[in-house]
């Protein structure tokens, strides 16, 4: 056994002795500055070494480092269970987490690029007007003086503007003399102050009068440039913002304003707060910078975009009366299609119907709209606005989030609203090939660099077809992730130790190979790699392989293997069985036929090109595709949406043609994604499966519990009477930190049972409550089968089919990573069985998180709720699984706008011989 004494902690990270959670006393040894790839079965205790053990006691450790004042707040963090930790660095931790759920937090704001385009725009930006397009300047003191030194030789009269009333004449003229002024210019003839004093002059309200401020012919001195710049500094000054040249011997005039203005317009001057959104100096006034405002809802308004004007497409202008309204539209609006679709009208066309010809009385969408809130009074107008009334994009900023005044600066002809909007693969090419004047260039070099890099490692991850602008919570967990990843890679970080949960999900094979170089760069800056991972091709690419198991919970926790991937393929483990082909997910024998389909005509939501779709029922369908591609959008806000609205159980119309399918295979649908399945800290898979109502009657039974009067909810820590008082049955307390993330701490009353000490003393066979709460789903299986309990049994065992036995039955829902809950949501459904009606199920990439063998078991699930009767539908990257489909959809080519049509649609074996399918070649392999 290797000795701590043995280590060279330069070379080496050595952990000692980790017994925390499943793991079984083992000591780890990991190179430094390396790729390693920690894997094993779901539930073998990966995260509990990575993440629980690694990144838990590098987090303490700087703790450790803090002020005793900072520590007074954190003191109590638990060192892991570990005998200890040589060689630790500062560690990053990239999870599975959506970043953010702030409504005001972007993919620009996240990964900072957007900061340093605010910067950008605010050094180097130039305001041009609107109306004649000329760019707005204004004069300094130094444009002046240089204007002098062209014109050597000349004299000149320095002169401002002076501004008077005629009644105060005589006191402005004592004034100006007090202040030391001798002259004044009146209707372009010099006087001096006291002779007009002496004639009693008394000018016209029109009359031009200046001030002059000094007189002078270039010198090339140091005492003479310092007399001049003061003088100009006091004619911009008394002058209001301007002042004026007049040569004496040829009467020519140049003016100069310090003012921000032209074309009558006073031009806000770009700062970093102008570019804001979050800022109120920048922020779009209407919409405060979120773009969205609760607004009339264009999809409300406008249910079915394949209608014409004439055809009712404008819902609220149907009916005897409100249709006055149409036949106005139709009778003004003189070269509008009116027999036009509405989705095939121009931005223009649209915009005519909405907002008219900017007149009160034009009958368009908003001034109709106008009329009802007017007369408010009225109950149906009340109860009709109600009606169409949604969030929607604020229509004065387009979403864009800007002041609209930030559209007039601009930087090569592109303003910064135009670039937020613009998928991240243009927008680097874009950003690449500004075209910038010497000096501009000089000053933006580093700012450039910096947005390029970021926009570079963006592309790189396979995130190219977002856009700055996208709001961080609408990303996927994957999507977070590479955006997490993609920043820290930015910030250039050396030393280091990054520990990734991961970061393959939610990519197609093609993009994992950008993935892999992306790591391996993160590692030859000097950093230690450690990703927990199932993904083959990331295997492969690793410097070094940590294989834990062999199985799941108290059967795994164990070190089966450390080495690179030659020597894994040698090893007799689960992983290596799989990888050599001795354990295999194996094909179908053969494919269901479908009979049965959904009919999507028209699909036209985000980026899918008005697509027709048939998706097959009552077989595995797999919908693939390249990320970014539009699987999502057809399947979840399409296709489950128009089910949904159909079979009454509430959804949003999308943009489509029509939806059919038959009524009698499908009666209900579930969408089954990446969700947490309880928002709660109390939800748990016991209580989701409603497996705990069971157990609670079941104590409840209990002669103790019966001699001290206990009912099945004194065995809840959701209610109050049995469950702790202190943590009200969360058994962990959570300390509010305010500048860093919020700790929970042990409830030191009940030690994190939950229960009051009177509730802990009912035991079923040794066990009190808490212990079966802590028990695995395969401990507790084999327990309650020991004691006949079958009706709990029953209600556990799909939990254990769907490879989720390592979990304890009160592990918090909170705690579960995405790919986990959806399979409890699975589970929920196996429980049920036959018993529901028949059901389409939406899974969205259920391989999340999932070794080989657990794809086996997932497979196995679905194709049991197959023979049951229902139908599923499944959004998915894993070769795997895409092999075992009857039937598949591939989405394509490419991501974003470059995808969004059907590539192909049909068996496995085709797909393997298709030229122009991304996934064609990863599928080819598996069969």
């Amino acid at each position: 056994m290797t000795t701590t004494q043995d280590i060279d902690i330069k070379k080496y990270i050595f952990v000692k002795n980790a017994h925390l959670n499943n793991l079984k006393h083992i000591d780890v040894l990991i190179p430094k500055n390396k790729l390693i790839v920690i894997t094993g079965v779901s539930g073998s205790g990966k995260s509990s070494l990575a993440f629980d053990t690694i990144y838990a006691e590098g987090q303490r450790r700087y703790v450790e480092s803090l002020s005793s004042y900072a520590r007074q707040f954190l003191g109590k963090l638990e060192k892991p269970k570990i005998d200890d930790i040589k060689g630790l660095a500062p560690s990053i931790a990239i999870q599975q987490k959506v970043i953010s759920s702030n409504p005001r937090s972007t993919v620009g704001t996240s990964t900072e690029i957007y900061d340093y385009m605010k910067l950008l725009f605010a050094r180097v930006g130039r305001t041009y007007s609107p109306i004649s397009g000329e760019e707005v300047k204004k004069d300094s003191v130094t444009d002046v003086i240089n204007f002098i030194e062209k014109n050597e030789g000349k004299t000149f009269l320095l002169r401002a503007p002076l501004q008077f009333e005629v009644k105060k004449f005589k006191d402005l003229l004592k004034t100006l003399k007090v202040a030391g002024f001798t002259r004044l210019e009146v209707a372009g003839n010099v006087a001096n102050i006291e002779d007009l004093e002496s004639f009693g002059f008394v000018p016209e309200e029109t009359m031009e009068i200046n001030l002059i401020i000094d007189r002078f012919s270039y010198e090339n001195d140091e005492q003479f440039l310092q007399r001049l710049a003061d003088s100009v500094q006091m004619a911009f000054y008394e002058g209001h913002g301007t002042c004026s040249l007049k040569e004496t011997e040829s009467g020519k005039t140049k003016e100069f304003s310090n003012k921000f203005e032209l074309d009558g317009i006073t031009f806000n001057e770009p700062n970093v707060h102008f570019f804001s959104f979050n800022n109120p100096y920048g922020a779009c006034p209407e919409c405060e910078g979120y773009g969205k405002v609760i607004g009339i809802d264009e999809d409300l308004v406008i249910p079915n975009k394949n209608l014409s004007i004439f055809e009712d497409a404008v819902a609220c202008w149907r009916g005897d009366s409100m249709s006055e309204w149409k036949k106005e539209f139709i009778k003004k609006a003189k070269d509008f299609p009116i027999h036009k679709p509405y989705y095939q009208l121009s931005k223009e066309q649209k915009q005519f119907l909405w907002r008219g010809d900017k007149t009160k009385s034009f009958p368009s969408i908003d001034n109709f709209f106008k009329m009802l809130e007017e007369n408010l009074y009225k109950i149906q107008y009340r109860v009709m606005l109600s009606r169409y009334r949604g969030k929607t994009t604020c229509p004065t900023c387009e979403g864009k989030r800007l002041r609209p005044e930030t559209e007039y600066v601009k930087i090569d002809g592109h303003d910064i609203q135009s670039l937020v909007e613009i998928p991240l693969d243009e927008l680097l090419q874009l950003m690449k090939s500004l075209k910038l004047n010497k000096h501009d260039a000089e000053i933006a070099k580093r700012l450039t660099y910096e947005i390029n890099t970021r926009l570079e490692f963006l592309n790189k991850v396979g995130l190219g077809y977002l856009t700055l602008n996208r709001t961080s919570n609408t990303l996927s967990g994957g999507e977070s992730q590479r955006i997490n990843l993609a920043t820290s890679l930015g910030s250039s970080l050396v030393g280091s130790i990054y520990i990734l949960d991961e970061p393959s999900i939610g990519l197609h094979s093609r993009d994992t190979e950008n993935l892999i170089e992306v790591l391996k760069n993160l590692r030859d800056l000097g950093n230690t790699v450690i990703v927990v991972e199932h993904d083959e091709d990331v295997m492969k690419a690793a410097d070094y392989i940590i294989d834990i198991g062999p199985e799941a919970g108290f059967l795994g926790g164990e070190l089966v293997f450390a080495g690179d991937f030659k020597e894994l393929k040698n090893a007799d483990t689960l992983t290596s069985k799989y990888l050599t082909g001795r354990l295999e997910i194996e094909v179908p024998e053969k494919r269901r036929k479908p009979k049965e389909f959904i009919k999507i005509k028209g699909a036209r939501q985000n980026n899918l090109k008005n697509i027709d779709v048939e998706v097959p029922l009552e077989v595995l369908t797999v919908i693939s595709g390249v990320s970014g591609s539009g699987k999502s959008t057809l399947m979840k806000e399409i296709l489950t949406n128009a089910i949904q609205i159909e079979l009454g159980m509430g959804g949003k119309k999308a943009d489509y043609d029509s939806v059919e399918f038959p009524k009698k295979v499908i009666q209900n649908i579930e969408l089954i994604d990446q969700n947490p399945i309880g928002k709660s800290s109390r939800s748990n898979p016991v209580t989701y499966l409603k497996a705990y109502d069971d157990i609670r009657d079941l104590f409840a039974k209990q002669k103790s519990a019966k001699v001290q009067g206990l009912k099945p909810k004194h065995f809840s820590f959701n209610v109050d009477g049995g469950r702790c008082d202190e943590c009200k049955g969360d058994g962990v307390i959570t300390v509010s930190m305010q500048f860093m993330a919020d700790i929970e701490l042990e409830c030191e009353h009940c030690h994190g049972t939950r229960f009051k000490d009177e509730i802990l003393e009912v035991k079923y066979d040794e066990k009190n409550i808490s212990d079966i709460l802590h028990l695995t789903v395969d401990e507790a299986l084999e327990f309650f089968s020991e004691n006949h309990e079958e009706k709990i049994v029953t209600k556990l065992k799909p939990l254990q089919d769907v490879g989720l036995g390592y979990l304890q039955l009160g592990q918090s829902s909170s705690t579960l990573s995405g790919g986990e809950a959806q399979r409890v949501k699975l589970a929920s459904f196996l429980v049920k069985g036959a018993t529901t009606e028949k059901t389409l199920f939406v899974f969205d990439e259920p391989s999340t998180g999932l070794h080989f063998h657990d794809i086996n078991k997932l497979l196995k699930s679905l194709q049991a709720l197959i023979n049951l009767g229902h139908s599923v539908i499944v959004i998915e990257h894993q070769p795997d699984i895409i092999k075992s489909a009857d039937y598949i959809i591939d989405i394509g080519p490419d991501a974003g706008k470059h995808g969004g049509e059907v590539i192909f649609a049909g068996t496995p074996e085709d797909l393997a011989e298709d030229k122009i399918s991304r996934t064609a070649r990863f599928v080819k392999e598996k069969l």
